[in-house]
């Protein structure tokens, strides 16, 4: 059994290599290679602050199977890694309904390619089995339900061997001509719930103003009016009076019917030993209401009480509450607005050509997007969306890939290039063939890796997590200490007349501190202060072409005090072409590169596809074939040897000649120290144990290499220059670019070696290489950054992907986790700052000195605020504008 990763090896490649050492080998059933380990999404409804989240968290921990489990409160949703042959997804759904919230599947992780399409017209039980045994006989199709309640038909099947269209086509022939198939009307399920929420929370607190504005008029306001005051104290019963009666009959729905959900939610709470924001707010108000309620009740049963009522204390505080979630939900939902614009960039429809048996196009038609299947050709007019990943078949044109990789400029494309889905086409007219599709494709990809960053949890928020733990129950412990301290007080010691209001008592005041501490301490605050920030900063970055896979890449990024570069394709561009040729011996130049291009065209090394696209120049067909190449061996860093016709052909460096006993002239070395001085590299060619020539081949500097350098250092970050090449090469290129620090002739385990050195010596290392060879490197380093990975967003060893081949964009990356991180600090000064405060002000430290006390109501909308600030100052790194050096590339 072999764990790999696809994008370096296929199974074909492990198979031979098996073979290759002297056994047999051949893929096993289908069956146990099937993906066992799956990545479930759920959305959960009822989460209020950090304790839920970290309850809903345990509890799928605990389930059998699960291997780690994510749970983010700011999008609400849970991210499990689970092992499908132990725990099925519904399970999953299950555990979190057991620990008291609402769970809906978002996705199971099972079928990356499935459709849902919508039936018009009568499906019986002989239809249905017609339709399910046609589609079966499909080739690729791996799964099919049929849902007659809701005419729907859901269809798992594999891209390369048939599509959406053709499911359809199939569908409506089995049944002749009676049915009708589209595509299931889509919905975001995410986008619904918000939606659905927020329009709850309107309602709600609609609701409970229309009940709590009169409950404050009576209490506030018109006891100070002549006429009304009368009015409103008229008795009823005994000492009971008209207002309140009123304030009790309006505040009744406020406290049982809009404010239900706040009693669901605390019973939930406390039934699983985690007491949340929701056990504060039932406890607060039903204080406030019950003895309201009790004082009340008293009134009426005496002739001599005076009842002093709260009623406007607990309707208020359920107001200002659920106008606090109605405005935090509205926030949260612009954390997660770059994912709705990365998925809107995708266009509705696709004009798809037909062609006859001859190639010939005779006819185009539109089509829904979604429809569109692999080998598909599409095509795309000036000012349209290309509709799917492919590749140009004809036609050529400019076309903006700025909203995926966001590059500003205009990307030339003709036959043979490469073109992403969702991108914008300028001014020619393109024909695309479809290669990636659905949920394959490059959108698809850097949308469930935003999602994936965006659950995943920054070793901070371990901080408020502690915190939620102990947060509520000391609140609760708290609020009690401060009524019995304040009541003792008034018993045995007595106020001064001038500190109570006439219309209370010592119980009465020392209730409304007790109440007041309940209501304004907010553990949500903490609990939003990480995820929100890391959730927008996310977003921004992958909007800039910079993907950070999650909180902790982006806490680590903020902290880098040194950047590792690999040479090749970083610091330099990354494709090496040949500048210079100088022979030893009588030759004709044609025939020179025939013999090193024999031997060079079977090797993978970037310098040897250099020198045979160098001499493809010297033969006028566009696929020369070259002689063929006997004995062929490549010594990795090294060089190639080959026999090639009758001449034994060596092609290397310097040390590689060494090896084999070929003698270097004087004037060969003195050759390749001047072209290692100009940073060029200079390749040694030997035909039958003499060298006849030196091949200089350069790589030329990306633009901007030596400012960006430069723009480091001031952010007070160490660069380092790491390369297989030679010293003198390396050195040309460090002294270029503005590197001192230089490791040259290094193998790529040693790059990974000179890392964990620096992490040794308390630096917070980031290694900056393009994804393949600088693996070892990338995984060992604090922060991995794969750059120029194009669509290739699913890099495994990378921490953050850079889209672009810009080095600025390493600035970004480090630029945006720091201020993100500046963001979060001050999220929790403000959040622990505003409990720190907030409690003691509302316990009534300042009331002896100031006669200064916080109404419950007033506390209440204290807390309301507090999230919703938190949420807010995380929203302002949507306006994250990148440091100067990358704004003067773009401009």
């Amino acid at each position: 059994q072999v764990a790999f990763y696809p994008a370096f090896v296929s199974e074909e490649k492990i198979r031979e290599t098996i073979e290759d050492v002297g056994f047999g080998a051949k893929l096993i059933d289908e069956e146990l290679k099937e993906k066992s380990i799956l990545v479930c999404r759920l959305h959960i409804k009822g989460m209020t602050c950090t304790s839920c989240a970290n309850t809903v968290e345990s509890a799928l921990q605990a389930v059998p199977g699960v291997q780690r489990a994510s749970v983010a409160l700011a999008i609400e949703e849970a991210e499990i890694r689970y092992n499908r042959r132990v725990v099925a997804a519904i399970q999953l759904v299950n555990a979190v309904e057991e620990s008291g919230f609402e769970a809906i599947l978002v996705t199971a992780g099972e079928d990356r390619s499935r459709i849902d399409l919508k039936v018009d017209g009568i499906l019986n039980e002989r239809s249905v089995m017609i339709v399910k045994s046609s589609v079966q006989a499909l080739p690729g199709v791996e799964d099919i339900k049929i849902d007659t309640e809701l005419q729907k038909i859901t269809i798992s099947y594999k891209p390369d061997q048939t599509g959406p269209r053709d499911l359809i086509e199939v569908i409506e022939s089995a049944g002749s001509g009676h049915i009708a198939v589209s595509i299931y009307p889509e919905a975001d399920g995410r986008e619904q719930h918000r939606n659905g929420e927020i329009t709850q929370y309107r309602q709600s607190f609609l609701w409970s103003l229309l009940f709590t504005i009169p409950v404050f008029l009576t209490s506030m306001v018109f006891m100070y009016i002549p006429g009304l005051k009368e009015g409103l104290d008229k008795k009823v019963v005994n000492m009971m009076s008209i207002g309140e009666l009123l304030r009790w009959i309006l505040s009744t729905p406020v406290q049982f019917v809009i404010g239900r959900k706040f009693y669901t939610g605390a019973y939930k709470a406390m039934c699983h030993g985690s007491p949340n924001m929701d056990v504060l707010i039932a406890l607060g108000t039903n204080t406030a209401y019950f003895y309201s309620v009790y004082s009340v009740l008293r009134a009426a049963t005496s002739e001599n009480y005076m009842s002093t009522d709260f009623f406007e204390t607990s309707s208020m505080l359920i107001s200002f509450i659920l106008l606090g979630k109605y405005l935090e939900i509205l926030a949260k939902g612009k954390t997660s607005e770059a994912i709705a614009k990365l998925m809107d960039l995708a266009p509705e429809t696709a004009t798809v050509l037909m062609y006859d048996k001859e190639g010939n196009v005779v006819s185009e038609k539109e089509i829904d997007s979604r429809l569109i299947q692999k080998n598909d050709v599409i095509k795309v007019i000036p000012g349209g969306k290309v509709a799917s990943d492919g590749f140009v078949i004809w036609g050529q044109s400019h076309v903006n890939e700025s909203m995926i990789t966001g590059e500003s400029r205009p990307v030339a494309k003709r036959k043979g290039d490469t073109v992403i889905g969702g991108t914008v086409n300028e001014n020619g007219v393109l024909h695309v063939r479809a290669t990636f599709v659905g949920s394959e494709s490059a959108l698809a990809q850097i949308v469930r890796l935003v999602e994936s960053a965006q659950m995943a949890k920054a070793p901070v928020q371990k901080f408020a997590d502690q915190i939620s733990k102990v947060f509520v129950p000391l609140v609760i412990l708290l609020s009690f200490l401060t009524w019995l301290t304040w009541f003792l007080a008034g018993r045995f010691h007595g106020y001064p007349s001038s500190w109570i209001p006439s219309s209370m008592d010592s119980f009465q005041l020392a209730l409304q501190f007790g109440i007041s501490v309940m209501v304004i301490a907010c553990p949500c605050a903490l609990g939003l202060a990480t995820p929100t920030a890391v959730m927008v900063a996310t977003g921004v970055g992958a909007s800039q072409g910079v993907l950070i896979k999650g909180g902790q890449a982006l806490e680590s990024a903020q902290k880098v005090d040194c950047i590792v570069f690999d040479k090749t394709g970083t610091l330099t561009i990354g494709k090496p072409i040949v500048v210079n040729t100088r022979l030893f011996k009588n030759m004709v130049l044609r025939e020179f590169y025939d013999y090193v291009a024999a031997a060079e065209v079977n090797s993978e090394h970037p310098l040897a596809k250099a020198i045979v696209e160098h001499a493809k120049n010297f033969h006028s067909e566009e696929t020369h074939i070259w002689p063929e190449a006997r004995d062929f061996i490549s010594v990795t860093g090294h060089g190639v040897k080959a026999k090639i016709s009758d001449k034994s052909v060596i092609v290397g460096n310097k040390s590689f000649m060494l090896s084999l006993d070929i003698d270097v002239p004087v004037e060969a070395s003195e050759i390749l120290m001047e072209e290692e001085e100009k940073a060029h590299t200079g390749i040694i060619v030997a035909m039958d144990q003499e060298i006849v020539g030196i091949i200089s081949v350069s790589d030329p500097i990306k633009p901007n290499a030596h400012e960006v350098i430069s723009y480091l250092k001031s952010m007070k970050v160490e660069c380092i220059m790491v390369t297989g090449d030679n010293w003198g090469t390396a050195k040309a290129i460090g002294k270029e670019v503005g590197i001192e620090n230089i490791i040259a002739e290094a193998k790529p385990e040693q790059k990974a070696e000179k890392v964990k050195e620096l992490q040794l010596s308390g630096k917070t290392v980031a290694m900056v290489g393009d994804g393949i060879n600088d693996s070892p490197a990338l995984v060992a380093a604090n922060v991995g950054m794969a750059i120029g990975a194009g669509t290739d967003v699913a890099i495994e060893a990378a921490d953050i992907v850079l889209m672009k081949s810009n080095l600025e964009d390493v600035i970004t990356a480090i630029d945006l986790s720091r201020k993100a991180f500046f963001r979060i600090r001050m999220n929790y000064v403000w959040a622990l700052g505003y409990n720190i405060i907030g409690i003691p002000i509302a316990a009534g430290v300042l009331f002896p000195s100031t006669r200064f006390r916080l109404p419950p109501w007033v506390a209440g909308a204290a807390m309301a605020a507090s999230s919703v600030s938190v949420v807010c100052w995380s929203l302002l790194l949507r306006y994250y504008k990148r440091p100067l050096i990358t704004q003067k590339r773009q401009t």
